[in-house]
């Protein structure tokens, strides 16, 4: 939902910086601009730390994910050790 609410105040600050460009927007709309594609940037800035911290996350399950399975392995070796040393006896 901010994707898209990001790209249309990037659309909208474009378009006004094309105007003022062409002389055609007042300082107030080209001010809004700005203050729209700091908003923007800010918004985005946001969303890419969320999306770090979502891998580094991600990252630590999938290590987390990967000791179990290894301990899972060593656990069910065992386990068939002594099973069958219990099947020699």
């Amino acid at each position: 939902m901010r994707c898209v609410r990001a790209k249309g105040v990037l659309t909208g600050s474009v378009i006004l910086l094309l105007l003022a460009a062409s002389g055609c927007a007042t300082s107030g709309d080209v001010s809004t601009a700005r203050s729209e594609a700091s908003e923007a940037l800010r918004v985005a800035n946001a969303a890419n730390e969320k999306a770090t911290a979502a891998a580094a996350d991600a990252a630590a399950a999938r290590a987390a994910a990967d000791a179990a399975a290894a301990e899972s392995r060593r656990a069910t070796e065992k386990s068939d050790r002594i099973f069958q040393s219990t099947l020699r006896k």
